[in-house]
């Protein structure tokens, strides 16, 4: 199996657990509250990360190179209690499918955009016509997930 077939079928993984994430923590939403449940989500997270870091040794950074970080690679943390709260608010208010369709659409948008900017240390990809054309289908196919017909 290529390398591009396996980093493809783990994106594709990802998008499961994801709609399975987002299902499960808006239905934990619902017996807690939103931001408790944000707040479970990563605190269960951060458990898991530290086992395997330092339980199970599975680590291979180099926390040298942390002190040399710029700041901004550490919003990601911030992105993540966003994206979770998001999610589990936006889920309950429109269903699962159409929650997730959502969340692709933005996540390809904004991908096209860091992409063709190169943003963040990323390699440049260009955003080309068939890129356009793609996200315009994408686009469609969201629309069509809000029809109700």
């Amino acid at each position: 199996m290529s390398g591009k077939i396996l980093a493809l079928l783990m994106a594709l993984t990802s998008g499961v657990a994801m709609a399975l994430q987002g299902t499960l923590n808006s239905a934990l939403s619902k017996i807690i509250g939103l931001l408790e449940a944000t707040l479970i989500v990563h605190l269960t997270a951060t458990l898991v990360i530290i086992l395997l870091l330092f339980g199970l040794g599975l680590g291979q950074g180099d926390w040298t190179g942390l002190r040399d970080t710029p700041w901004f690679l550490f919003l990601g943390g911030l992105l993540g209690v966003a994206i979770t709260y998001l999610v589990v608010a936006s889920i309950p208010r429109v269903g699962v499918a159409l929650a997730t369709t959502a969340i692709i659409v933005g996540q390809v948008s904004a991908a096209c955009l860091i992409d063709h900017l190169g943003l963040f240390g990323m390699e440049k990809y260009a955003f080309t016509w068939y890129r356009l054309g793609g996200l315009i289908l994408l686009a469609a196919g969201a629309r069509l997930m809000l029809s109700n017909g």
